[in-house]
């Protein structure tokens, strides 16, 4: 999987129409979860994008301090359902948390992961923080790195 990393002004017409199409396939299709996925802050995100034989994969978007969370952040990370057996997950966050250091400087990130993701991304250096909650009917926990 190769990644690249946009920001929202930057991504073509076709490649915001294939990674909302993937968002919405695992976030609502797959998840069975009704939300409103287009929030009005990819505008606010860099775009990590993943791709496999010309197809995206794989993404996540990458929020600067104070625009989600106090620290920086990392959202909607996900991975096409048919392309998980290939362990790009891990691919995936380790670009992430190094666009993060290495756009905005930092290296102290918070998330709001979904619950049964938390040791996935303890593996990848996040720490619980807090109890679980819903949010968008799903189980989440607060999670940060630093």
């Amino acid at each position: 999987m190769q990644t690249e990393i946009k920001a929202f002004n930057a991504l073509s017409l076709l490649e915001l129409y294939n990674l909302l199409q993937l968002r919405a396939e695992v976030f609502v299709v797959e998840q069975n979860c009704v939300y409103q996925d287009v929030d009005g802050k990819d505008e606010k995100a860099l775009h990590l994008i993943g791709t496999y034989e010309g197809k995206i994969v794989a993404y996540a978007r990458i929020f600067d301090a104070g625009a989600y969370f106090v620290n920086a952040s990392i959202g909607r990370v996900v991975v096409a359902q048919n392309q998980r057996d290939k362990k790009w997950g891990h691919q995936l966050i380790q670009a992430a948390i190094q666009a993060v250091a290495s756009h905005f400087g930092t290296t102290k990130i918070t998330i709001s992961a979904q619950l049964y993701l938390k040791k996935f991304y303890e593996t990848n250096g996040f720490v619980v923080v807090g109890t679980s909650y819903l949010e968008d009917d799903i189980l989440h926990i607060k999670m940060k790195r630093d």
